[in-house]
């Protein structure tokens, strides 16, 4: 029984510091996830920004993980950056009720990335200093407002604190859905997980649909 409840929740904390080596975090996490938990509560808290480099591996982790397992995160603190993604990739999330989202703006545009089948061969690019032009990461950041985007519009959002209501406007935290969430993580008979970190609720998305199109009206 008791191996059953350590196989059945298992805890990992997030300690957030912009400067931070995430390395043995990610690896943790990563032999956390091979154990296939059936819920897998990410804790986070701290503030600062978490690099985009690592919380894209963040990511990746827990795209590999068991279908069996589901995930479930909570944040102690305001967020930031790539913080704010690895929160929104709980497939359930909570967050303290002051506490604040924000991420800032690209300084990248479509120009600055070699497009699949484009006219690259053609065109001479502009000159431009390779040392202080931008930070290679900042195409990391990029990618990572990609994603951001398919829970909020990041364009209308970015450089903007986002509070609470706007989440639970968006359907991304409920907490009668984390009670239901929870229980279905730990019944006799779980239906199988659904991989996709984006939510299977067709409910949640019509209502974050609805909320976002309100946004862009604005």
């Amino acid at each position: 029984m008791k191996k059953r409840s350590r196989q059945g929740l298992r805890r990992f904390r997030v300690e957030v510091w912009s400067y931070g080596n995430y390395v043995e975090r990610i690896a943790e996490l990563e032999r956390v996830l091979a154990k296939k938990p059936r819920l897998l509560q990410i804790e986070i808290v701290g503030t600062g920004e978490i690099p985009a480099d690592a919380t894209l591996r963040f990511r990746a982790a827990l795209m590999e993980r068991s279908p069996r397992t589901r995930i479930f995160t909570h944040a102690r603190s305001s967020l930031q950056g790539g913080s704010v993604l690895v929160w929104l990739l709980g497939e359930s999330r909570t967050i303290r009720e002051d506490a604040r989202l924000y991420f800032r703006r690209t300084t990248l545009s479509e120009e600055d990335e070699v497009q699949e089948n484009g006219v690259w061969k053609k065109d001479e690019p502009q000159y431009r200093d390779s040392y202080s032009w931008f930070d290679p990461e900042e195409g990391d950041h990029a990618r990572v407002l990609q994603i951001i985007n398919e829970f909020l519009p990041v364009k209308e959002m970015a450089g903007r604190l986002i509070g609470v209501p706007v989440l639970r406007q968006f359907g991304l935290i409920e907490n009668e859905k984390v009670d239901s969430f929870l229980a279905a993580a730990f019944s006799k008979s779980p239906e199988p997980a659904d991989r996709s970190l984006t939510s299977t609720d067709q409910q949640r998305v019509q209502r974050r649909e609805k909320a976002r199109a309100r946004q862009m009206r604005r």
